[in-house]
């Protein structure tokens, strides 16, 4: 089965985002907090999508992040889950999943209402852990219950708190599990992972 490994775009996404944060930070001029009112309106704002038709901030939002902390976590959490996905899927598969779980997320916080700003890749990592789970699971027709029942349990530990976007997070991992499926389901016998590790199936790392 093809994967990307040799394009390394997990690498490329997390220099992107690290690109990102330090221009936001030399404009904002706070390295550990995203200064919203000085920086140019890459972020997503739900008035400015409804009103003034920026539709371009559901894409853009996923490489700014509102803290030091915030990317530091999520920088984590996508070396982890892309190295993974890398060696699952192509490359078309894998920017499939991360940037459509992104939009997914951002679009599904538009029920937020006008007021919402949001900004971080969780939802695009999100979904990126919940397609490898489910297509891991699903390639060597293995039962889903285990990979849902890890993906829900990380998500409830992870994917709450002060300041969350819930539907950001709810949206990208929906996403991801959906198209996880599908890959699995479509990809002939022959093509579908074979995990390093057979016995590890059910964890992404």
């Amino acid at each position: 089965m093809a994967n990307c490994v040799k394009y390394k775009p997990t690498y490329i996404l997390i220099a992107i985002n690290i690109a990102v944060y330090i221009y936001t930070s030399i404009v904002g001029g706070n390295w550990l907090s995203t200064n919203f009112n000085n920086i140019p309106l890459i972020y997503q704002f739900n008035y400015n999508i409804f009103y003034q038709g920026a539709y371009y901030q559901l894409f853009t939002s996923m490489f700014v992040h509102a803290s030091i902390a915030h990317i530091g976590g999520n920088m984590l959490f996508l070396l982890v889950f892309g190295l993974r996905g890398e060696e699952m899927f192509s490359l078309p598969e894998y920017l499939g999943a991360y940037l459509g779980a992104g939009l997914a997320g951002n679009l599904l916080s538009l029920a937020w209402g006008p007021n919402l700003l949001s900004v971080g890749a969780s939802g695009a990592i999100f979904g990126l852990f919940g397609a490898i789970v489910v297509y891991s699971r699903r390639s060597i027709r293995q039962s889903l219950l285990g990979a849902l029942v890890y993906a829900i349990f990380l998500f409830l530990i992870t994917g709450f708190g002060p300041g969350v976007n819930l539907l950001a997070h709810i949206g990208g991992l929906g996403f991801g599990l959906l198209f996880g499926y599908l890959l699995g389901t479509r990809h002939k016998y022959h093509e579908q992972y074979t995990p390093r590790n057979p016995a590890s199936v059910m964890m992404p790392f």
